[in-house]
């Protein structure tokens, strides 16, 4: 599903995506945003994962003391830099074009990485192991974030991925096989969630305990905390 993005839903075309968001689905991403920022210090380095056009990096770096937005589309990434530049954000917000299973970083690099907007499903990769790729480059004490979509988003989910549908963005919807969190297009697109469990899973995999929380009824979030050294249990999530 990452090379559906690279190739269909990259640069102009992701833009377009949210363009055309209905209120709700307006109100919903702009609710996620400003949870994220709640979380983030102003001195911290930062870490995006599936940064897309920079549409969340962009907000990042106007807290954060530096902030760098990975993603696997080289045309969204293009537009994110030409975006960052309008702002004047480019010192403090850099963009490269990465795997995120194999992230060009050091051990302990970042304070916060962050995987918002569904990108622990829409990367359609091994949850666990992005989430183990993302804990090496987290620093001790360091925060990370994952976001997915509520049950109770559903129907407004619905609307939204209708009108990309309509547009041209993706194919039609195929509404006999979209159930149970998962949206399907007659191309091959497949969009689903995250579950409390699965968060849960991911928490277990790396030792700590998940913080999972709704915002908005809209987005499904799960903080996990890295201790600050072996002997700690990590209880202090937030």
């Amino acid at each position: 599903m990452t090379q559906y993005y690279a190739q269909h839903l990259a640069a102009d075309r992701l833009q377009r995506v949210y363009a055309l968001a209905p209120p709700r689905a307006q109100r919903y991403l702009e609710a996620e945003i400003l949870h994220l920022l709640a979380l983030v210090r102003a001195g911290d380095t930062v870490l995006e994962l599936g940064c897309g056009h920079g549409r969340v990096a962009e907000r990042i770096a106007a807290v954060a003391r530096q902030v760098v937005g990975i993603d696997v589309a080289e045309a969204s990434l293009a537009l994110a830099r030409e975006r960052a530049g309008e702002l004047g954000l480019g010192e403090r917000l850099q963009y490269r074009q990465m795997d995120a299973l194999a992230l060009g970083f050091a051990d302990g690099r970042f304070d916060l990485v962050a995987c918002v907007q569904n990108g622990v499903c829409a990367f359609r990769v091994d949850a666990i192991a992005l989430a183990r790729e993302a804990w090496r480059v987290l620093a001790p004490g360091g925060l990370l974030v994952f976001s997915s979509y509520s049950d109770h988003f559903w129907p407004d989910r619905l609307d939204w991925f209708e009108r990309q549908a309509e547009a041209g963005l993706l194919g039609a919807l195929d509404r006999e096989a979209s159930r149970d969190g998962t949206i399907v297009c007659t191309d091959g697109f497949r969009s689903g969630r995250a579950t409390p469990a699965q968060f849960g899973a991911i928490g277990a995999a790396l030792g700590v305990p998940a913080v999972i929380s709704e915002v908005d009824a809209s987005s499904l979030w799960c903080l996990l905390r890295k201790p600050l050294s072996p002997a700690s249990d990590g209880r202090s999530p937030v």
